[in-house]
């Protein structure tokens, strides 16, 4: 490898500034998606980007017939957070936050980008770069799926930033790395009628918190301990004021879960939780409930291959599951993958309005899609850069 790692760690940090400073929300990722599309041209790749892809880049390097594909994968969208870092490059984009880490992945797999680049005339398969749009709203992955951006594939790997992992510290584990993510609505409908003659009306409120609570029991006493569940009731609403009970009242929230038999238990005791509840107190209820990504499932076979290779150039850790979900699973349920949590040393966690990630960690995490890539495609049949 003749890039100098200094030199390239500054760039990448100049580059995550930059995209840090112009975040853009699921799929309106238009400027962020002419920045990538220009970059990776630059360095020689080929854009293959579907044209029903509206926003997002997919772009290959290699031989074109070659028929050993990795697919390198990053997510590109943003959050609507009002930015509080005092950050020089703070977000212009008033109410749009990377409060996530989306400028670190694109960074880094920009930086992997040049590292191949620069080996492109020895490269005995192909790589595809993903990135892909949309991952907060859950519907970036798939559309990239019904594009046609996964086909081929050998395999694919892709990386979270983990802010309370430091740099240079990369976690890897076989199978479930992140939950699986189901959503939820309820709205009770009785009779509203004045605060002070309860008799006359049918209260949904107290059906609300009766059922609010009672979920809880879904986790305590329903789902085996040893197989993690999340029931969280995130938003509640009834009433618009002290003394009239409401004709409907609302919650919503999330269930989160790491193996199929446990996410089915869940939604059956949900519904019968919510309906029973609904027929006690007399009243209809409606529930929404919207299936997200499944769970982050690493490959059994491939997952020792990488971390086998990781563990050459960082330190290699066995992290806790994250419960929170990312539609990665998406690709993992259809081709092996494997999906790794990067230390970004971050001052806060995921989604916070003040979380700074540390630059030094771009240049590890360049390397270890650079290596692992390499890796798979010698794994696959090709033959190994031997560049360390």
């Amino acid at each position: 490898m003749t890039i100098d790692n200094k030199i390239l760690e500054d760039k990448l940090a100049q580059i995550r500034h930059q995209l840090h400073q112009h975040p853009e929300l699921s799929s309106q990722e238009h400027q962020t998606t002419l920045f990538l599309n220009s970059y990776l041209e630059t360095l020689g790749y080929r854009i293959v980007t579907p044209q029903t892809l509206l926003t997002g880049v997919i772009a290959e390097i290699g031989p074109s017939d070659s028929k050993i594909i990795i697919g390198l994968r990053s997510d590109i969208d943003a959050l609507p957070i009002t930015e509080k870092t005092g950050l020089t490059y703070a977000s212009v984009n008033e109410g749009v936050m990377h409060a996530c880490g989306h400028d670190f992945h694109m960074a880094s797999l920009l930086g992997a980008a040049e590292l191949l680049a620069e080996h492109a005339n020895k490269l005995t398969g192909r790589i595809r770069l993903i990135f892909q749009p949309a991952e907060e709203t859950h519907v970036g992955a798939q559309a990239v799926v019904e594009a046609g951006g996964i086909e081929n594939l050998n395999a694919i790997i892709g990386f979270h930033n983990k802010p309370d992992l430091k740099v240079n510290e990369i976690g890897i584990l076989t199978g479930g790395l992140m939950a699986a993510v189901d959503q939820f609505k309820v709205s009770f409908r009785g009779q509203g009628t004045h605060a002070a003659m309860p008799q006359l009306g049918n209260d949904p409120i107290v059906a609300l918190t009766n059922t609010v609570n009672t979920l809880q029991t879904i986790v305590s006493r329903r789902t085996d301990p040893q197989s993690p569940v999340v029931v969280s009731v995130t938003h509640i609403d009834g009433g618009s004021t002290w003394n009239v009970l409401p004709e409907t009242a609302w919650f919503e929230g999330t269930v989160r879960s790491f193996d199929q038999s446990s996410r089915q238990l869940a939604r059956k005791q949900f519904y019968q939780i919510v309906n029973g509840q609904a027929e006690t107190f007399g009243l209809s209820v409606d529930i929404s409930w919207i299936e997200g990504p499944d769970v982050v499932d690493n490959d059994i076979v491939l997952t020792p291959i990488v971390m086998e290779e990781t563990k050459k150039h960082a330190k290699l850790i066995t992290p806790k599951p994250s419960n929170a979900g990312e539609d990665f699973a998406y690709f993992s349920q259809k081709i092996p993958s494997v999906f790794a949590f990067i230390g970004s040393s971050g001052t806060t966690d995921w989604h916070h309005d003040d979380l700074i990630v540390d630059d030094r960690g771009l240049l590890p995490a360049a390397k270890w899609y650079f290596y692992t890539a390499n890796r798979l495609l010698e794994y696959f049949g090709g033959k190994t850069l031997n560049d360390r």
